[in-house]
């Protein structure tokens, strides 16, 4: 007889190797954003790519926003802090969602050179987190 999600939820819970997995995912991720979150709150360019490049080039635009890059920023190194926060964990990893998922389709479509490969484990680091805090998000989307 399967396991119900809850009951499996439960049981994975439980497991102190997943327990010291799931706060290494956190930190790792946390750290990624620090150095672009910073990078760009200091409104400094991201890549030194020439406009000749296409990846140059969108960053360039990116960096001439002003407001929208340092904003990028914010919302980096404010993700990046609510999950080091074990009581604030679950936000961060819902607030990193769509943050990782531009990224890691922004390196998709422009063909970056092995970043995809990073972005995509990233992503799917923050799809684990999602699922280690499935009771308290099904909380929040159940009646």
């Amino acid at each position: 007889m399967p396991l119900s999600p809850d009951r499996l939820h439960a049981r994975v819970r439980k497991s102190t190797f997943l327990k010291i997995f799931t706060v290494c995912t956190r930190i790792l991720l946390a750290l990624a954003f620090l150095p672009s979150g910073l990078t760009k709150l200091m409104g400094n360019r991201f890549t030194i790519l020439g406009l000749d490049d296409p990846i140059g080039f969108f960053f360039e635009a990116l960096y001439r926003t002003g407001f929208y890059w340092r904003f990028l920023g914010i919302c980096q190194l404010t993700v990046a802090l609510l999950l080091l926060i074990p009581r604030t964990a679950t936000l961060g990893a819902l607030a990193y969602f769509p943050l990782i998922l531009n990224i890691f389709v922004i390196t998709v479509s422009m063909h970056f050179t092995g970043t995809p490969v990073i972005t995509g484990l990233m992503l799917l680091a923050n799809i684990y987190l999602l699922c280690w805090d499935y009771d308290k998000l099904k909380k929040l989307f159940s009646r």
